[in-house]
């Protein structure tokens, strides 16, 4: 069997700079604990990047590309495996944003375009770990939560909680009201200020004409 070192060799490195790039953005979803870590992350770049030499060696001068392009494809079903709806809400879309951008840049490694998966790789580095600030900004003065609130069927204490809202300067949407014998279960969408939304919450917590609350 003769080993056809140059092509070894070349294509080592890619694989080299395709696991080393994973790593980095691994080890930022591995620090932060989330439910795709270190090496998921690093398998998804050095597997592209794999997919990607492949394409050329099988495709030739017949559309290279073919076997590349259903990486994407693939990477969509772990993608879609990362979300997961909590409640009102959906978490892990940063997590399968992350598996494409991966992906991508094992691809970039896979063609030798080295300088391009690196500077991506800082991009996305920056994005992870120096944008988190501003979000925490963000959401300091524009928080989404869902409320659900459970009072006695009188349309009173409906009408007290609702201005209590606009006092503590919330705007609100009722998203469902469900009638249960006595009891009015009312389920809100509510956005504000972080420091609003702690206050509401105190007064949900102190008030009598609250039988139930769950944020």
């Amino acid at each position: 069997m003769n080993f056809d070192y140059d092509f070894i060799s070349e294509n080592s490195v890619k694989l080299g700079v395709s696991l080393v790039l994973g790593a980095l953005i691994g080890a930022e979803r591995e620090y932060k604990g989330r439910n795709i870590g270190f090496r998921t992350i690093i398998l998804i770049t050095l597997g592209s990047t794999l997919f990607t030499i492949l394409s050329f060696i099988l495709g030739k001068d017949n559309e290279p590309a073919r076997i590349a392009s259903n990486i994407v494809t693939g990477v969509g079903f772990l993608g879609a495996g990362a979300i997961f709806r909590e409640g009102a809400s959906v978490r892990g879309m940063t997590t399968a944003s992350l598996i494409w951008i991966s992906a991508a840049i094992g691809m970039a490694c896979g063609i030798a375009q080295y300088e391009f998966a690196i500077l991506v790789t800082l991009i996305t580095l920056v994005i992870l770990l120096g944008f988190t600030g501003v979000q925490k900004f963000i959401d300091r003065y524009n928080q989404e939560k869902i409320y659900k609130i459970s009072i006695d069927n009188n349309l009173d204490l409906k009408r007290e909680i609702e201005k209590n809202m606009k006092v503590f300067k919330l705007k609100f949407e009722i998203v469902k009201q469900t009638k249960i014998n006595e009891s009015l279960k009312i389920e809100y969408e509510i956005r504000g200020a972080d420091t609003a939304h702690a206050n509401f919450t105190q007064y949900l917590t102190t008030t009598n004409v609250i039988s139930f609350f769950e944020v």
